[in-house]
């Protein structure tokens, strides 16, 4: 029997194997969709080796009555690789202009602008499952899991040019309670991040994390964050950007952007983007229709609280717990993470509909992501996490555009 032509990559990655695709992952799946982005030379012994290892599972519930060696898998797994691209919503382009690696990844917003730009993604990692499910929809990729775990970090590829990650903000945040390095499992995830730079010692390093980075603890923490880049070879810089500023969105989103190169001229070379004119108005970001039902507060016990305070259509306010704040600037407060939990810093417009919380659909728009970009039907709750847990994807890309200018 000619398993290669009895099998296709729509039935693989379509709507029969979808859901065994993103139920938990393990090592294999997202070896195995890791593998279907990088067999053009990107692929390393032990992703090619997990790729078939999974793609021999799904063949064996495919055709259970067949006997499906190593061989017969790798054999059909290579007879189908070339029209994966055809079944991804982003793939990368045809022409690679770099490669970088995601860690930390969310829901691929630094991958969709380095996509934009020419990147190719080469590995990718986040612990969430929820946000790989909507990572998988839109990338046609599972990442690797716990970035703790060497038997996760050995799925790294040995070259790439580029290391990116918006590594865990909490206990940075003025929202959070400030802990910084010293909040076991977030805080210290920063030295994984120092660890692979060691290792793999790629041409460049972006990280992005929430603006009180700078001085949190006197300054002293970004200074040992300085300290460990430089150590390893890195010259270093960093800077704030609003997403208003520097993005044409209509998001008041201040984030620390630090940028390392291992060699001094390019590093020299390298400037942080001017400010861009903010063109964009809340209503490019603001769905037209009417919102489903569940959006609108119009019969719930808030509304006697919102009612007569939320009234122009200009403008995004925010339940504060006991008082609704007007933004006056005519931008979008900060997403944040706890925007689907209800309470404190939930967005809030009036439409001719009634007043209602921004949809999450709008949050990805005033996050910059491409309209087509899938929010998959998963809780709410969720969508709004991963939104106000991502990167503003135009800052991401004017700031890659800087440093492959300065790589030239």
């Amino acid at each position: 029997m000619q398993i290669v032509e009895n099998i296709t990559m729509e039935e693989i990655c379509g709507k029969k194997f979808q859901v065994r695709l993103i139920e938990k992952a393990d090592n294999d799946k997202a070896a195995f969709t890791h593998f279907l982005h990088n067999q053009n030379g990107y692929s390393s012994v032990a992703l090619k080796k997990g790729a078939v290892s999974h793609f021999k599972k799904a063949l064996k519930y495919k055709f259970p009555k067949e006997s499906i060696s190593n061989k017969i898998a790798e054999e059909a797994l290579q007879g189908m690789l070339f029209d994966y691209r055809n079944e991804i919503p982003f793939p990368h382009k045809i022409k690679t202009k770099f490669t970088f690696i995601d860690l930390f990844a969310g829901i691929g917003g630094f991958r969709m602008a380095m996509q934009n730009l020419g990147g190719k993604c080469v590995y990718s990692s986040e612990w969430d499952e929820q946000a790989k499910t909507t990572y998988f929809h839109n990338f046609g990729e599972i990442p690797f899991g716990d970035i703790t775990k060497n038997e996760t970090k050995n799925y790294i590829p040995k070259d790439f040019d580029l290391l990116c990650a918006g590594f865990p903000c909490q206990p940075f945040s003025i929202a959070g309670y400030r802990k910084g390095f010293s909040d076991k499992g977030r805080g210290d995830l920063f030295f994984e991040i120092v660890q692979i730079l060691k290792e793999k010692k790629p041409k460049m390093v972006l990280l992005e994390n929430v603006k009180n980075l700078k001085t949190h603890n006197d300054g002293k923490t970004l200074k040992l964050i300085y300290e460990h880049l430089e150590k390893i070879g890195y010259y270093v810089k960093d800077t704030i950007i609003n997403t208003a500023e520097y993005g044409n969105l209509p998001q008041n989103r201040e984030r620390i952007y630090i940028v390392g190169f291992l060699s001094k001229d390019e590093s020299n070379k390298f400037h942080f983007p001017k400010k861009t004119k903010l063109i964009k108005t809340i209503h490019s970001c603001l769905i037209k229709e009417k919102a489903k039902d569940r959006y609108y507060y119009n019969d719930k016990p808030l509304f006697q609280y919102l009612n007569g305070e939320v009234i122009k259509q200009d403008t995004v306010y925010q339940w504060r717990r006991k008082y609704v704040r007007e933004n006056k600037s005519n931008v979008c407060p900060t997403l944040t993470a706890n925007m689907g939990t209800g309470g404190h810093n939930v967005p809030i417009i009036t439409d001719e509909f009634g007043i209602r919380k921004l949809t999450p659909r709008e949050c990805a728009n005033f996050q910059g992501f491409d309209k087509k970009y899938i929010l998959p039907n998963i809780a709410d709750s969720q969508l709004y996490k991963q939104i106000g847990n991502s990167v503003s994807v135009p800052v991401v890309e004017r700031v890659v555009n800087q440093m492959m200018k300065a790589i030239k």
